[in-house]
């Protein structure tokens, strides 16, 4: 491999190791604003609702973005709007007021969608086809890696040994005295995101002045030209507008189970302060299947058996969070078997990113970065699915909720097993 194809490599893994940062702290914004703002299950979830959806609005114009400046210009830009996002918490945490944060999220992600948009198209084309699940697990490393540390790094800088007992107590002040709490506790952000905004503002700087080459995703072979000739519009690819449906329901699945497993675990009466570390097991178990992709990958087994591995793995476990039932000690926790299956949801999880990106995005040719584009809207499954989980929580339950996964799996299957074959809507 070449050393600026090295270089290369190295700079968006860099690039996927801050969008962990940023992405897997909602694993805990989501029970602190919940805490601080007064909030329902499905008011805390608007967190991951804010900071998707953005996904859904942003991705298109990011690809034009990044057509007519470039993707070193148009990532400079993405780490700025994240700054902008980060900078906004200060006057929430002010306010005490969840819409500005909200903003701030719906900023962070926006940004996030630009740089996404030009950072897994950049992965999928930087080498062989045939090892793209290799390069993206190796990605998903370092995203994962960074979401184990983004919740406890958070919580060193806002959390405190006393918490515990304040959490405890607030419900019990009366009105003027849990305002004071709040008030106290929701500006401990204020600090953290004012250096978080500024980091990214020079990361912006960075990547515009890095070695990071130019890539031409446009460019086609004269046989991929031919067969693309008559195609006027991604909507004619089946297998990029189902891959897009896959990664819609994948993101969701995932994040349910960050996102909700520190609830989860409050509801077997685990403390915040112990809870916290829940995610990172979840992220933990997604790193030792990047790992097995990566060493298993082409050699041992292809991408798409991987990706049919884990898919009905992903039923399996969502089966087993419903019926598996009795306490254990495990990790030094005592709770419920279930939520260990939460955990194993990270291995299930592994290798459907990507086994999903190459496979949607064959044979695109001049369409690949709209392609990019739509397979980034789906990202807004991570906005969606968890309000539908948190609905669900409120009305049957937090364990009861998890049946929401298995529709999704089911979907994911049928993509492994047939629907990325798919190129003509007739014979689909």
């Amino acid at each position: 491999m070449k050393q600026s194809t090295v270089v290369s490599i190295g700079i968006i893994a860099g690039l996927f190791f801050i969008f962990g940062l940023v992405s897997w702290v909602n694993a805990i914004l989501i029970p602190y604003f919940k805490l601080a703002c007064e909030l329902t299950h499905l008011q805390s979830y608007l967190v991951a609702f804010a900071f998707y959806i953005s996904y859904f609005v942003l991705s298109v114009p990011a690809s034009f973005l990044l057509k007519k400046a470039g993707f070193k210009k148009g990532m400079m830009i993405g780490f700025w709007i994240m700054a902008m996002g980060a900078f906004l918490f200060v006057p929430a945490a002010y306010g005490r007021t969840y819409g500005i944060f909200l903003a701030g999220l719906f900023s962070l992600g926006a940004g996030l969608a630009i740089l996404q948009t030009a950072a897994n198209p950049y992965i999928t084309v930087l080498g062989p086809k045939e090892r793209a699940a290799q390069r993206i697990s190796i990605m998903g490393i370092c995203n994962k890696f960074a979401g184990i540390l983004a919740p406890l790094l958070f919580a060193a800088a806002i959390l405190r040994p006393t918490d515990a007992e304040l959490f405890k107590q607030i419900p019990l002040m009366d009105d003027a005295g849990r305002t004071a709490a709040l008030d106290e506790l929701i500006r401990r952000v204020i600090i953290p995101y004012s250096v978080v905004g500024t980091v990214l503002f020079l990361l912006g700087i960075a990547i515009r002045y890095s070695p990071l080459p130019e890539i031409n995703t446009d460019e086609e072979t004269g046989e991929l030209a031919l067969q693309n000739s008559t195609k006027t519009s991604v909507l004619q690819f089946p297998h990029l507008v189902l891959g897009a449906i896959a990664i819609f329901v994948h993101v969701g699945t995932q994040v349910i189970a960050i996102d909700t497993i520190i609830p989860y675990a409050g509801s077997m009466q685990i403390d915040l302060l112990e809870a916290k570390t829940f995610p990172g097991y979840t992220l933990a178990a997604t790193i030792i299947g990047y790992i097995l992709g990566i060493i298993a990958i082409p050699k041992l087994i292809s991408q798409v058996t991987a990706l049919r591995i884990c898919t009905l793995l992903g039923l399996l476990f969502a089966v087993l969070i419903l019926l598996a039932k009795g306490n254990i000690t495990l990790l030094g926790h005592t709770a419920d078997l279930s939520i260990w299956f939460v955990v194993l949801l990270g291995l299930a999880n592994s290798l459907v990113w990507a086994g999903i990106w190459p496979l949607a995005l064959d044979g695109l040719g001049r369409f690949t970065k709209i392609g990019a584009s739509l397979m980034i809207m789906g990202l807004c499954g991570n906005a969606l699915m968890p309000l539908l989980y948190g609905w669900a929580a409120d009305v049957w339950g937090q364990r009861l909720a998890y049946a929401v996964l298995i529709p999704c799996y089911l979907y994911l299957i049928f993509y492994a097993v047939k629907g990325h074959q798919f190129r003509n809507w007739r014979k689909a």
